[in-house]
């Protein structure tokens, strides 16, 4: 499944970048069939950002200091063994707004598709929708002929704002999507997943999203900065009755996790919270694996939770090349 298009079509490029608030990554990934993995990472760098540099935010700029942004960049690129004028890009999820809707009558031209989520979008888009990139993607076929698209949107100078330090460093950005999007590629590509209901739980030091995904479609998301009075508990418990009450849900067969958060032991307490609640063993979402070997231990001293939204995006690449 595609969770999200991209802003701009292009080829499949052979390398990602992910600019967050606290870092710039960058990895490059192979196929690896013959072993039965999808793609291993090739080789990866990661650039530390002073605080300030980035803000990521939905309703004002987000590079705030572009010199160290885009030194960062060129930074990690130019540690890569492949080089390459073409990147995916990762971008913060706070930096785009997404909304799940439904349809009980799917138009059969894009164009009146295109119109009609952008109409539908508009009376919640905290901007004037004529400023939007809007993407979407379809998600669950309903019985009665219904369907679901998700459905995301950003202010189309924030989107640029990270396109454009990709090209002063010398890197065209020709896909962007979402941190969380990106990590769940690696989710839905796993068999067990496409078969049950699953809790996919994403922590960065900024915000943490909530992700439920039903038979290879998400059915429910959802961001929560860090700063707010709720805590992640009161977060997994309303998307939890959300999930009994309006998704018919009834249980989940698996919880999963994956990302870092601001202290050391912010995921296993994380960790600690959804299994006590939840009465199952949590599961670390699967790190990629390394060309020259298995993984859980990064490359360049990248670890593995920030390999992965890299390794997502790229895999999705692939999969829509082959038309998958």
């Amino acid at each position: 499944m595609k969770l999200l298009a991209s802003w701009f079509a292009s080829p499949p490029p052979v390398a990602a970048v992910e600019i967050a608030p606290m870092y710039v990554s960058a990895a490059t990934v192979v196929s690896r069939r013959s072993s039965g993995v999808d793609v291993a990472v090739r080789d990866c760098a990661v650039e530390p950002l002073p605080s300030g540099a980035i803000a990521a935010s939905i309703g004002s700029d987000n590079i705030i200091d572009r010199r160290v942004v885009t030194s960062a960049i060129r930074a990690v690129l130019a540690r890569l063994k492949t080089r390459t004028a073409r990147v995916a890009l990762v971008i913060p999820d706070l930096s785009a707004k997404v909304s799940l809707i439904r349809f009980d009558d799917v138009p059969a031209r894009r164009e009146d598709l295109d119109r009609l989520i952008r109409w539908h979008v508009r009376k919640s888009a905290p901007f004037p929708i004529e400023d939007a990139c809007v993407t979407y993607s379809p998600a669950a076929r309903r019985v009665d002929g219904g369907a679901e698209f998700v459905v995301a949107l950003a202010r189309r100078d924030i989107v640029e704002e990270y396109e454009g330090v990709c090209g002063k460093a010398g890197a065209y950005a020709g896909l962007v999507d979402l941190s969380t999007f990106s990590l769940l590629n690696l989710v839905l590509r796993q068999p067990d997943t496409s078969e049950s209901d699953c809790l996919a739980v994403h922590v960065r030091p900024e915000y943490t999203s909530i992700a439920i995904v039903r038979s290879g479609d998400v059915i429910f998301f959802r961001s929560r900065p860090e700063g707010r009075d709720e805590t992640l508990a009161d977060v997994v418990h309303q998307a939890t009755m959300y999930y009994q009450d309006r998704l018919s849900g009834d249980g989940f067969a698996r919880v999963l996790l994956g990302g870092h958060g601001r202290e050391s032991r912010a995921l296993s307490l994380v960790m600690a919270s959804l299994q006590e609640r939840f009465g199952l063993a949590v599961e670390l979402i699967d790190s990629p694996v390394f060309e020259d070997g298995p993984g859980g231990i990064g490359v360049s001293g990248a670890p593995a939770d920030i390999l992965a939204p890299l390794a997502g995006i790229l895999l999705r690449t692939r999969q829509e090349a082959m038309g998958i």
